[in-house]
């Protein structure tokens, strides 16, 4: 019976060899979805960060990256190869893999989903090596890293970003506007026309046109056949056509709305002329390669450029079913389920309360600053997540001057619990930042000192203000949420301690005032205030 049993096996996986199917393998298939359902709880704010960034204008492409990554992997399968049979080096891979799981539970640990998505894409990396093994899986990183165009940039980079290429796009367009012979003044990224005034939001900084045009570029230049140089020319071109083509739409804007109104910057005609330009750069990027082509020695048909044979690759991605147990893929399966489980069930972090004075104590009158404080909207509330806050404008009863005091305080910022960067509400409320850098301030008649703060001056149409915000983190200040949100791991095993909170200064820059008269305005304020403050947010 064994005999008969045996001699079925070999005629199946004959049969199946014969007409191009792969051989199941129970095993080794219940080891891979083990290791991908494992994986779900410890990467799931990642994910759901994912999802929520993929809504956005700027990162709507995010969906098509792993479909497109999975199109890279199945062609290097399909053309290269079989792998051997027998593979010893699967190790390496399970150590990526462990290395991504320490990285992904630093990242929950913090609640900075950004950690967890990298530490995602390196436990691909991880899984690719341990299926692979090391000699060949190494070659099967490109689509792996392929996957990072999906992922949001940390907000401290997508502002900087943003604030550069806004001013870049801001210039360029105003002097494609002058080009076109039409009177035009700039003042920061406000386009003066005369009769209309043009702001170019972060909205027109070009990031929405940036992200998919450098994955687009990155997929362009794998599927190029020519030299690797001009590949590296294809994939670093990208991003200064991008800038380029986006200063011409706004120029374009600028044209149109001196000669045919405001409506010309307004709708549908906004959103055609982006489009216009997102196809324009990917056909310049078509003509690149043509040009190319043609300074190659041997140029070929730009039919056989661009290598988009797609024939086998279903029947390479059917061997998945075919999958070889082994123990180093068990053993990650393994370590991933116990990783995630022991995430999914660990105990809630004990710390010890901070003594403090609530906010419904903080004095309205501060010398000649009188206070008036007012409730957030209900869904604002919720989102903010504060444990206690205290948001109150105090006007000047001498000058008339006015400033915004808001501080949000959180008991613990662990467990979900945290604190919402400035750079993530502004924009959300209307107002566009026009500038953000640390700046240092002198406050020697306050417990605090001296210490460098966050100054941003943000914009809505035509208003102006000025803002002071940093992370008060039990005595620390610090203008980095990365840090912050990394000292909150330090000091919650060092000292027992996770509170903290966000203090933020705003007042306006008045018509006829400069930046130096709103900074004035905001320290003369932030001494009275500060010298209260350590009763409610404790060092």
């Amino acid at each position: 019976m064994h005999h008969l049993d045996s001699k079925n096996s070999r005629s199946s996986i004959l049969e199946a060899a014969r007409r191009g199917l792969p051989v199941m393998n129970t095993v080794g298939l219940f080891w891979f979805v083990l290791l991908l359902l494992g994986s779900v709880p410890v990467f799931w704010i990642g994910i759901v960060s994912l999802g929520a960034a993929w809504s956005t204008p700027e990162y709507s492409h995010g969906p098509l990256i792993p479909i497109i990554s999975l199109y890279l992997f199945l062609r290097e399968l399909r053309d290269m190869p079989p792998p051997n049979p027998v593979v010893h080096d699967r190790w390496p891979g399970v150590a990526v893999i462990a290395a991504a799981l320490l990285i992904a539970i630093l990242g929950n640990l913090a609640r900075i989903p950004d950690i967890v998505t990298y530490a995602m894409i390196i436990w691909v990396g991880g899984v690719m090596l341990t299926v692979f093994g090391w000699q060949r899986g190494k070659y099967h990183q490109l689509p792996v890293l392929h996957l990072v165009f999906m992922l949001p940039l940390p907000q401290f980079v997508y502002w900087k970003l943003t604030i550069f290429l806004q001013w870049i796009s801001s210039e360029l367009g105003v002097w494609f506007v002058q080009m076109a012979g039409v009177s035009v003044f700039i003042e920061g990224n406000i386009i003066d026309l005369g009769v209309y005034k043009l702001q170019v939001a972060e909205a027109c900084s070009g990031l929405r046109y940036l992200f998919p045009i450098l994955s687009f570029s990155y997929l362009f230049a794998l599927l190029y056949r020519g030299p690797i140089w001009h590949k590296v020319v294809l994939l670093v071109s990208a991003a200064p056509l991008t800038v380029l083509m986006n200063s011409i739409r706004i120029g374009v804007i600028g044209v149109l709305v001196n000669q045919h109104g405001i409506e010309q910057a307004e709708g549908f005609m906004h959103f055609f002329e982006g489009w216009i330009i997102f196809l324009l750069c990917v056909a310049i990027l078509f003509l690149m390669a043509i040009g190319l082509q043609r300074l190659a020695p041997n140029p070929q048909p730009f039919a056989e450029t661009i290598d988009l044979d797609t024939q086998g690759l279903g029947s390479v991605a059917l061997r998945i079913f075919g999958i070889r147990a082994s123990v180093a893929l068990a053993v990650a399966a393994l370590l991933t389920l116990a990783v995630s489980t022991a995430w999914t069930l660990r105990p809630a972090s004990e710390v010890r309360p901070v003594e403090r004075d609530p906010f419904v104590l903080y004095p309205r009158q501060l010398g000649p600053w009188s206070g008036s404080p007012t409730t957030l909207d209900p869904q604002v509330e919720q989102v903010l997540g504060a444990s206690d806050y205290l948001n109150a404008t105090y006007i000047n009863t001498g000058s008339g001057d006015f400033v915004n005091m808001f501080v949000a305080f959180y008991d613990k910022q662990t467990d979900g619990d945290g604190i919402h960067s400035p750079e993530v509400c502004l924009p959300v409320g209307g107002w566009e930042i026009f500038s953000l850098e640390p700046y240092e301030i002198n406050l020697g008649n306050t417990p605090y000192g001296s210490f460098t703060v966050n100054r941003a001056v943000i914009q809505k149409e035509l208003s102006k203000q000025l803002v002071y915000y940093w992370f008060e983190q039990r005595g620390k200040r610090m203008v980095n949420d990365f840090r912050a949100k990394m000292s909150v791991i330090q000091d919650g095993f060092t000292m027992g301690r996770t509170d903290g909170a966000l203090v933020r200064f705003v007042t306006p820059i008045l018509p006829g005032e400069t930046e130096a008269d709103a900074d004035a305005r905001l320290q003369r304020f932030m001494e009275p205030s500060l010298n209260r403050l350590p009763r409610f947010v404790p060092f």
